[in-house]
């Protein structure tokens, strides 16, 4: 990793030092929101942002993510959390606190197509992707010149059916060695175990080239040209075991038209998956989402 990088992510964790995030999700009563005020003022705590949205206020779900800044957080952390158990109990609360200082480590999974992993890498590199970029692993050595250029460890592990079961555990087993909390399927074109989903819930994000639910699994570009349609889009969200039908977290479109061939419409698609992608992680890594069963909640 180059100095310049380096030197960004250390300014970021000590000029947020003091920045914390809470999300929530319970059965939706009145006192809610003034119950965490109360709690966050008794450590001094200044609310600087707070999202909130209701299915329905009676008797729906309630979800909100409040990002704080508290003095000498560093050595309250423990404390606010063990504290904050009591409150969550009596509202039924499923919840976590985060802070800004304990960066993500994340992973990125990608094959032979790179504008995505580009796109990540130059959001990394202007500051915008505020995560430790870990490792990238590919079944392809397409990219190792450009991640290495950059400092990043890559990992080559060519993967096949026949041997998905060995090239999983040598993953997991790199997972594991660089602590990795978030792993980035940047066109990564292998279809993933339900071990290895169930080992990585919620931290798994895919990009589809495709405007789900339209266009499930292998060539959408292709199958959407033969049915002529007028929009393709990507679509990036949560893996789980059922291929390309986890949980949303962004998705786009552009238009096209009869004019466009199959090359074109690819074309065009990159451009939206790079985007789509970018936007997805960049929530992920800030803690705006919350997923409530196969939908997601974006603050």
């Amino acid at each position: 990793m180059s100095t310049y990088i380096q030197d960004q992510l250390n300014d970021f964790k000590e000029n947020r030092k003091n920045r914390g995030c809470l999300l929530i999700n319970c059965p939706d009563k009145p006192g809610i929101v003034a119950t965490v005020s109360r709690f966050l003022f008794q450590y001094n705590a200044n609310i600087i942002e707070s999202s909130q949205y209701s299915t329905d206020p009676e008797g729906g779900d309630f979800f909100i993510r409040i990002e704080f800044e508290c003095p000498d957080l560093q050595s309250k952390k423990e404390e606010i959390k063990l504290s904050f158990e009591a409150v969550a109990e009596n509202f039924n609360m499923d919840w976590k606190i985060t802070f800004a200082s304990e960066m993500k480590k994340t992973a990125i999974f990608v094959s032979k197509e790179l504008h995505c992993l580009r796109e990540l890498l130059w959001e990394w590199q202007n500051g915008d992707l505020m995560t430790e970029l870990a490792v990238v692993i590919s079944n392809h050595e397409d990219s190792r010149e450009i991640v290495e250029g950059l400092g990043i460890p890559f990992h080559y592990i060519p993967a096949s059916k026949e041997n998905r079961n060995e090239v999983e555990a040598k993953q997991l087993q790199l997972l594991q060695e660089y602590e990795i909390d978030l792993i980035v399927l940047a066109r990564y074109m292998q279809i993933l175990t339900p071990k290895f989903v169930e080992a990585n819930p919620k931290r798994i994000i895919n990009i589809h080239h495709s405007f789900l639910p339209a266009f499930v699994g292998a060539r959408p570009y292709d199958r959407a040209y033969q049915r002529g349609v007028k929009l393709i889009g990507a679509t990036s969200h949560y893996v789980t075991n059922d291929l390309d039908e986890g949980p949303i977290i962004e998705q786009d479109i552009m238009r096209v038209d009869h004019r466009d061939d199959i090359a074109a419409l690819k074309k065009i698609g990159r451009s939206i998956e790079r985007s789509v992608l970018a936007r997805a992680v960049k929530w992920h890594l800030e803690d705006r989402i919350i997923v409530d069963g196969n939908k997601t909640i974006v603050f």
